[in-house]
């Protein structure tokens, strides 16, 4: 297991390098701002290799990032950014010592977390962590649009000046635990020696519905304020596979 987190660290910057953190970060500014106009301070759950805190950072934030995998806070580390710092911690389970004005899980971490012990766990830490007033914004996978549009098999292919990856992905729903299993298979090749390197991973999601998320609120001590599309600010639909929550913890707390 040691080896795939040190072989997929390796190459996440690869995977995601289309990905359009500059934007995603200004989406997450401006929520944050319209709610809190003077939060700097940020803590980032699943922070991984630190590709939206380089943007966040650019935007006057500090903060404090945290993954459970050890060779993602080393990529995350290695990028030397001042105002960001990345610890290995459980999401599920934290003590910091320390409040923030907001906290953010991207990239759909959240629906990472399959059971119900997990998220309330989760997010009863960052209830914690949060500052009167505070705010917990975060995507996941929305439960109308997975069972309308069905995960399918994909082929995905990627390339730098150095390697060529193929990574197919092929799901596997179970309704219900409103999770679907991604198993993955990765090939690389060297391009300058040909040699290939072949390993599988295994992604385990959970979709929600909106009213899992208002009782999930409820019962961490948040208050749902905020459900759209991510990015697009429409309202959740059948389409809307990636949409974008906002909690605040009440001000007198």
């Amino acid at each position: 297991m040691k080896e795939i987190f040190q072989l997929y660290s390796q190459y996440y910057d690869l995977f995601y390098s289309e990905k359009n953190y500059k934007a995603e970060a200004r989406y997450i500014d401006q929520h944050i701002k319209s709610i809190l106009p003077n939060a700097s301070s940020l803590l980032e759950l699943g922070c991984g290799t630190g590709n939206h805190a380089v943007q966040l950072c650019s935007l006057g934030y500090d903060i404090t990032g945290m993954d459970k995998s050890k060779e993602m806070i080393e990529r995350a580390r290695s990028k030397n950014l001042n105002s960001f710092y990345p610890l290995v911690r459980d999401i599920t389970n934290f003590q910091l010592e320390k409040q923030f004005d907001a906290a953010i899980a991207l990239f759909q971490v959240v629906s990472y977390l399959t059971t119900n012990d997990a998220l309330i766990s989760c997010f009863t830490s960052t209830f914690q962590h949060l500052r009167p007033g505070g705010i917990f914004a975060f995507d996941i996978w929305y439960s109308p649009a997975v069972l309308h549009q069905r995960p399918a098999v994909r082929t995905k292919h990627y390339e730098d000046d150095t390697i060529i990856i193929s990574r197919k992905a092929e799901p596997v729903m179970d309704v219900n635990k409103n999770i679907v299993e991604v198993n993955f298979d990765i090939n690389i090749r060297n391009k300058s020696n040909e040699a290939t390197t072949s390993f599988t991973e295994k992604h385990i999601m959970r979709y929600f519905s909106l009213p899992e998320i208002e009782l999930l609120a409820a019962q961490t001590g948040f208050t749902l304020i905020r459900a759209e599309e991510y990015l697009t600010k429409q309202i959740p639909s059948m389409e809307s596979w990636n949409i974008f929550i906002v909690f605040q913890k009440n001000r007198d707390e």
